[in-house]
Formats: C-alpha cells, sequence, structure tokens
C-alpha cells in the first residue's frame, strides 16, 4: 500500500512537475518546517539527510540523480543517508546498510545491493543470502556477519529508528537539511527539483550561520 501511495504522487508530481518551480521555493509548498528541530551529526556543518530503503525503487531511480549531486557538496556540508525502517524488509536491508557503513564499504558495495534487488530480481532477505552476495563485492563473509549481528549495528539500528520518528516521514525518498526542512520527490515536483529545493535551504542555512 505505501508503494502504491508513493507511486500515485509521483505520477501526480510528473504531471505537473513542470511548473512545480514556477513560484517561489517556499516552507508550506516544496517543503516542510518542521516543528521541534532535530540535533545535527556534525555541528557547525550543515547536515543534508537521505532517508531511503534498498527495495525502493524510487530510491533506485533517484540514485543517478543524487550522486553526482553528493560529490559535488561543498565542504561545510555533511550528507548523511540513513535507512528509513517500517517493519519487515525496510528493517533487515536497513540493518544491511548500517552494517556495510560500520564496514566502512566503498559507495559500489552499496550501488550493487541497488542493482541485485533492483535488476537482478534478488531477496536480499537474510544475513546468510547478503553475506554470499557480498563476498562477490570484495566483502568478507564472516566479517559481515558478525559486524551485522554486533551491539554497534544494533545501536544504530535504533538510533535511526528514532530519527526517521524525529522527522515524522510516512514514505521514502526524503530529504532533511539540518534537521530542520523535509521535503521529497512529490513535494519538490520531481527528482531534479528537488535537489534545487535542497540548494535553496542549503543557501538558506548557510546564510543565517
Amino acid at each position: 500500500m505505501r508503494n502504491l501511495i508513493l507511486s500515485a504522487t509521483l505520477v501526480t508530481a510528473s504531471l505537473f512537475g513542470l511548473s512545480a518551480h514556477a513560484e517561489p521555493i517556499e516552507a508550506g509548498k516544496q517543503y516542510v518546517e518542521l516543528n521541534n528541530p532535530v540535533a545535527v551529526a556534525k555541528p557547525g556543518k550543515i547536515e543534508v539527510v537521505e532517508l531511503f530503503w534498498y527495495g525502493c525503487g524510487h530510491c533506485y531511480k533517484f540514485e543517478e540523480t543524487i550522486n553526482p549531486w553528493i560529490d559535488s557538496l561543498p565542504d561545510d556540508v555533511n550528507f548523511v543517508r540513513i535507512p528509513a525502517m517500517f517493519g519487515g524488509m525496510w528493517n533487515v536491508h536497513g540493518q544491511l546498510f548500517i552494517t556495510l557503513e560500520a564496514m566502512k564499504a566503498e559507495h559500489k558495495v552499496h550501488a550493487a545491493v541497488f542493482d541485485a534487488i533492483h535488476v537482478q530480481g534478488k531477496k536480499l532477505a537474510t544475513p546468510e543470502e547478503m553475506a554470499d552476495f557480498l563476498a562477490a563485492e570484495g566483502i568478507d563473509k564472516d566479517a559481515f556477519l558478525k559486524t551485522y549481528n554486533s551491539f554497534g549495528v544494533k545501536s544504530q539500528l535504533e538510533k535511526a529508528k528514532k530519527l526517521a520518528m524525529a522527522y515524522q516521514i510516512s514514505g521514502v525518498p526524503v530529504m532533511i537539511v539540518n534537521g530542520k526542512y523535509r521535503f521529497d520527490i512529490s513535494s519538490s515536483g520531481g527528482p531534479q527539483q528537488t535537489l534545487q529545493v535542497a540548494d535553496h535551504l542549503i543557501a538558506k542555512e548557510r546564510a543565517e550561520q
């Protein structure tokens, strides 16, 4: 049901995306200002968060747009990815992402996970299946399984869940700037427009520092 709702909103966004930015970028239009700002991970830097799920087709498509943008971000911006967890496979894949982060896996490994799910049709539903797949990407199986079940990873899982609740998200992909502003592809008018909103809010935060 969540994916059906997201699909419907994205179709609407595609129909009206051309006119989405005919008016200025403002709170209540392209983005929402959170009532209770959330603390950032690195004070002194402007934080941009993307919440996603490996199993989300829209997140997978967004990769081709957002990754070059991430690579071009200036030094005063800290970009963070956080897995959204609404139960079931969301949580399983969230634990997979946090494990790879803990192991400092290169981004190409994350890209391979996306491809495995959306191109190859793999489920990656168990730690053992993940470990077997990741071995071909240079990730040691035993080290992965040990990290996957570690206290540190489970602590990060709980932290990610609390952040998603604080951001008041209901779907993905969604972005948060400096713990204050929430927006997504639908509210922004499309993938590229989403990054325009992000750039606008980054500049706003930079001007107010």
